[in-house]
C-alpha cells in the first residue's frame, strides 16, 4: 500500500522554504538543503510538490491563504470604512505573524507565468477592492476607480509591514503609522473627518 503523504511534513517544507528564501534569497533554496533542514528526503519534496517550481508556488499559496483567513475574519458590517480599517489591521497582523511567508509572497522575485497560469493571491486583493467599492457606493469616498484607490491603500500598508519586518519600525510606531496613513488617504478619498473618526472607533472596538 503506498505511503500517504504527511501534511505536517508538507507544512514544514513550506515554512522552511519560506525562511531560507526570506533570510538568504531565492538562490539559497535548494531541494537538498531543504530536505536536510526538515530531516526529510528529497523524494519527500517530490512527493508533496513535484519539484522546485511547484514548491515556490506552494509557498506563495500558503502565504496568501493565511492572509485570506485573516482578511475573511474581519467580516462585513454596515460601516464599509470601519471594515476597511479592520482589514488594514488584519493585513498588518498577518504580516508580523507570518514574516517569512510574507517576505516570500512579495519579495521572492517571480516572473510572469511562474504561478503556472493561476493568479495566486489575486482574490485577496479583490477583497480590498470590494470594500473600497462599498465605501464609494455608500458615499463615503468620492467617485473613483476602486482598483486605483485599493492600490494606494495596499502600497501604504505593505510599506508599513515591510519596515516593521526590517526592524526599522517598532510595533507601536507601525500601528501609529498605519493609522495615520490610512486617515490621510481616506480623507483624501473624500471621507469627512467626523464620519471617519466614528468608523475608526467602530473598527478599534472590534
Amino acid at each position: 500500500m503506498p505511503k500517504v503523504a504527511d501534511p505536517a511534513v508538507r507544512i514544514a517544507l513550506i515554512e522552511h522554504a519560506a525562511r531560507i528564501t526570506a533570510e538568504e534569497g531565492r538562490q539559497a533554496l535548494t531541494l537538498r538543503r531543504l530536505a536536510n533542514e526538515v530531516g526529510a528526503s528529497t523524494m519527500a519534496i517530490y512527493t508533496h510538490f513535484g519539484g522546485m517550481d511547484d514548491l515556490r508556488r506552494a509557498v506563495r499559496r500558503e502565504g496568501f491563504n493565511r492572509l485570506r483567513i485573516h482578511l475573511a475574519g474581519v467580516g462585513t458590517t454596515g460601516d464599509a470604512v470601519a471594515d476597511l480599517m479592520a482589514q488594514g489591521a488584519a493585513y498588518f497582523l498577518n504580516g508580523v505573524t507570518n514574516p517569512n511567508l510574507y517576505r516570500a509572497m512579495f519579495m521572492d522575485h517571480h516572473e510572469p507565468g511562474d504561478d503556472g497560469g493561476e493568479p495566486i493571491g489575486l482574490d485577496t486583493f479583490e477583497m480590498l477592492v470590494d470594500v473600497v467599492n462599498r465605501c464609494i457606493e455608500a458615499g463615503r469616498f468620492d467617485p473613483a476607480d476602486p482598483v486605483g484607490l485599493a492600490n494606494q491603500i495596499w502600497a501604504m500598508a505593505h510599506g508599513v509591514v515591510t519596515l516593521r519586518l526590517a526592524g526599522m519600525l517598532s510595533d507601536d510606531d507601525s500601528v501609529a503609522c498605519l493609522r495615520a496613513g490610512a486617515r490621510n488617504l481616506l480623507l483624501a478619498f473624500g471621507d469627512s473627518p467626523a464620519a471617519l473618526a466614528r468608523s475608526v472607533k467602530r473598527a478599534e472596538d472590534r
